[in-house]
């Protein structure tokens, strides 16, 4: 008999195991969340000059700038194209003492535990008209504020958690059936969980195999997100490429959030540019000699998600499919329909890059690059694939 092969484990993502996923703006209150929102989305929030002018999370969708979608639509010329989305929901600013109810903290951290990653918007211009929560500006102190009140609520919601397994756990006692042992584990998990979140650090930033990643996806952690720092510099600062907080705030990334991206950016300019007409939009940056960041925001929030995408196209219809990193032909099939993954063949996969410089679908087969995959290839950002399915049973009822 030949030895088994020995399959490696894929390392389990934190998160929910969706493709329909969402970003939150967070940050304090008048640090240009709702403009950027804004500009984003060209959404109307109200960007008033007011602590909690936002207080029910306005949600957009907005298109992930992507080339080779571009290039698909017009290769293919059809009769319509659907890119993937992002969506992005603008959360009202959070204030000190939060995770205990100032503001209208609780709503608020509420709905970021509702959301599967972070756009952390940190105020780094100076401007007498708009009112700083805490006084003087200071995007390091603004960071630990906001940080610490999303760690502190995660511990809140910990030490309830533990308590409350904890006290079916000893009433288990050393005996118990299968379902017991699965508590204890998971009440062992749990506590791991909470130490580390005790002891001042994120989540997301721990070592955790897959088995606690299982649990710590039941339990929508705030500090689990993955996030991404934008620092909302003036539109002066932003144009000659120079902001005396950047590197501070890269400092403290590094220091408190390794691995975090920290993308720059004005709101002031991103929001005028954004409701320019496009001739005078490609004018005014030209003239700036400047690029809108915003494709960059998007297209980081949407990998911050472990989202990727694949591509359906012909003359009817180009579309960018979104699903989750390592995720397997039939299910990837089964965003299109769920007749697709039921009765799933097979997945023929063609690589952009092929099409590209091949030029046709028949000279890409010609070329042998055109492959048939079976149920267990991971789907790869950017393949463009034609399914073939065959359903004759009826669906099983759930």
């Amino acid at each position: 008999m030949p030895p088994k092969k020995n399959v490696k484990e894929e390392k389990a993502l934190l998160g929910r195991p969706s493709n329909n996923l969402k970003i939150g703006v967070v940050g304090l209150p008048n640090v240009g969340k709702s403009t950027f929102f804004n500009a984003l989305t060209n959404a109307s929030a109200a960007a008033e000059n007011y602590p909690f002018c936002t207080i029910d999370p306005e949600e957009s969708r907005v298109a992930v700038p992507d080339p080779r979608f571009d290039w698909l639509v017009k290769h293919y010329k059809p009769a319509k194209n659907i890119p993937a989305f992002l969506t992005v929901i603008d959360i009202a600013g959070l204030v000190k003492g939060a995770a205990s109810g100032a503001g209208l903290g609780n709503a608020f951290l509420s709905h970021i535990r509702a959301v599967d990653a972070i756009f952390h918007v940190v105020r780094a211009f100076d401007e007498a008209d708009v009112i700083h929560v805490e006084g003087e500006l200071d995007p390091i102190r603004d960071m630990g504020i906001i940080r610490e009140e999303l760690r502190l609520k995660d511990e809140e919601f910990l030490s309830k958690q533990v308590a409350e397994l904890g006290a079916a756990v000893k009433r288990v006692g050393h005996g118990g059936n299968a379902a017991d042992k699965a508590r204890k584990e998971e009440f062992a998990v749990l506590e791991k969980v909470y130490e580390h979140v005790k002891a001042g650090k994120d989540v997301r930033h721990g070592t955790w195999n897959n088995k606690e990643v299982e649990v710590i996806n039941g339990l929508h952690l705030i500090t689990a997100k993955p996030v991404i720092y934008l620092a909302n510099v003036s539109e002066r600062d932003f144009l000659r490429k120079k902001n005396k907080w950047l590197p501070k705030i890269k400092a403290w990334i590094d220091e408190n959030s390794s691995g975090d991206l920290m993308i720059p950016y004005s709101g002031a300019f991103e929001s005028r540019i954004s409701q320019l007409e496009p001739a005078e939009k490609e004018e005014a940056l030209k003239e700036a000699n400047a690029v809108s960041v915003l494709p960059k925001i998007i297209v980081a929030g949407y990998a911050a998600l472990q989202l990727i995408y694949y591509f359906t196209g012909g003359p009817d219809e180009v579309r960018a499919w979104t699903i989750r990193k390592q995720t397997k032909a039939p299910q990837a099939a089964g965003v299109i329909h769920t007749d697709f993954e039921r009765g799933f063949i097979m997945a023929e996969v063609m690589k952009f890059d092929d099409l590209k410089e091949l030029g046709t679908d028949a000279a890409v087969k010609a070329n042998g690059k055109y492959n048939q995959k079976g149920k267990e290839y991971v789907v790869e950002d950017g393949d463009i694939i034609y399914f073939k399915f065959n359903v004759t049973a009826p669906a099983k009822k759930k």
